[in-house]
This record gives C-alpha cells, sequence and structure tokens, in this order.
C-alpha cells in the first residue's frame, strides 16, 4: 500500500528512452483500413459507428463547418482509443497527461477562433460586447469575456485529464483495497470486487462520453464560428 498513487501515470519508459510515440500511435492500429469490396463485420462496425456520430455532430454546421468533418472523426476515434488503451493492465494512458490535451486543444480552438475572425469578423467581435450593454459595464464586459475565451482550451483540457485521471485513481485504490482485504476478509474482499468490477465498466464509459464531450465541445466552438 506504500505505492505511490501516481505511478501509473508517470511517463513509461524501455531502456532509459520514453515509448509516449510509440503508444500515442498504437490506437491507429486499431481501426484498420477497409482492402475488400465487402467488408468484415468488424469494418462494418466501425464504419456504422462513425458515420452516426459523424451526422449527428455535423448535422448543426453549414458547408464551411463540414470540412471539419475528418478532422473532427479523427479526433474523437484518437481520444476515445486512448482512453480505452489505458484500462489494459500494465498500460499507459497519454490522456492523463495535460500538455497532451493542451496540445490537442489549444490549436484546435485556436482553429475555430481564426475561422471566426476571417469569416464573421462582425459576429466575432459582437461576442465580446453583448447587445444592450450599459455604457460604465463595457469596459468590465469586454475583459470578461475576454478572458471566457481565452478560458475555453483550458477548460477542454482539464476536464478530459480530470475526468480520466479521478477514475484511474479510483479504480487504483479499490483494486489496492480488495488486495489488502482478501488476508483479512473474505466477504468485504469480495464486495470492493464487485465495487471494482462496476467501477471498471462505468469508466469506459466514461472514457468514450469524454472523447464525444471534447469533441462536441470543439464542435460548438467551429459552429459559433462559420
Amino acid at each position: 500500500m506504500n505505492e505511490n498513487l501516481f505511478s501509473s501515470f508517470i511517463t513509461p519508459t524501455m531502456m532509459g528512452l520514453p515509448i509516449v510515440i510509440a503508444i500515442v500511435m498504437l490506437p491507429s492500429i486499431m481501426f484498420p483500413s477497409p482492402s475488400r469490396l465487402i467488408n468484415n463485420r468488424l469494418v462494418s462496425i466501425q464504419q456504422w459507428l462513425v458515420q452516426l456520430t459523424s451526422k449527428q455532430m455535423l448535422s448543426i454546421h453549414n458547408q464551411k463547418g463540414q470540412t471539419w468533418a475528418l478532422m473532427l472523426m479523427s479526433l474523437i476515434l484518437f481520444i476515445g482509443s486512448t482512453n480505452l488503451l489505458g484500462l489494459l493492465p500494465h498500460s499507459f494512458t497519454p490522456t492523463t497527461q495535460l500538455s497532451l490535451n493542451l496540445g490537442m486543444a489549444i490549436p484546435l480552438w485556436m482553429g475555430t477562433v481564426i475561422t471566426g475572425f476571417r469569416y464573421k469578423t462582425k459576429a466575432s467581435l459582437a461576442h465580446f460586447l453583448p447587445q444592450g450593454t450599459p455604457l460604465p459595464l463595457i469596459p468590465m464586459l469586454i475583459i470578461i469575456e475576454t478572458i471566457s475565451l481565452f478560458i475555453q482550451p483550458m477548460a477542454l483540457a482539464v476536464r478530459l485529464t480530470a475526468n480520466i485521471t479521478a477514475g484511474h485513481l479510483l479504480i487504483h485504490l479499490i483494486g489496492g483495497a480488495t488486495l489488502a482485504l482478501m488476508n483479512i476478509s473474505t466477504t468485504a474482499a469480495m464486495v470492493t470486487f464487485v465495487i471494482l468490477v462496476l467501477l471498471t465498466i462505468l469508466e469506459f464509459a466514461v472514457a468514450i462520453i469524454q472523447a464525444y464531450v471534447f469533441t462536441l465541445l470543439v464542435s460548438l466552438y467551429l459552429h459559433d464560428n462559420t
């Protein structure tokens, strides 16, 4: 029980060299490109899910926003697969690192903001000052809206990091408690094991939901700027 709780979040190394790049690239192998005229069941289900998600997410966008379809689908597949990859034993979850999540959130957010200022300049500037604002509140409201705009990528990254990290820590704590209780009380160990199984199922759902939420928020930012 003296093991560091955050040891599972340390960047893995092999022979002294970090292997994060190999781990990040691993999920792409799980999505094979179809090379046959008639696909098998796995590829067909994969294509059906991607089509269903893209149709639901891009239904609110205009023609300019729909050009981001490939980016959004690649993003949700990458985040979802890396989240699920971290649930395997002796694995590493890249999305528990705030630096990686910021590396995804900041360029995507910046792309939506630049798109907004390029195609909807007046509407983008109007967000900083809502119509009907009293004259004395104008400077304060512009500062608040500017801060809220720059907080958006931080909120995206911190939300994903916090949810994935919290779930992994709970699994680690309850798993350690189950092992400790096996020598004390078999009944208590079985109860904690059932809780561990239920929490693992919940973490599978959280991994997929957080990937969808991250991509959906990027899609909404894009919708506001196109």
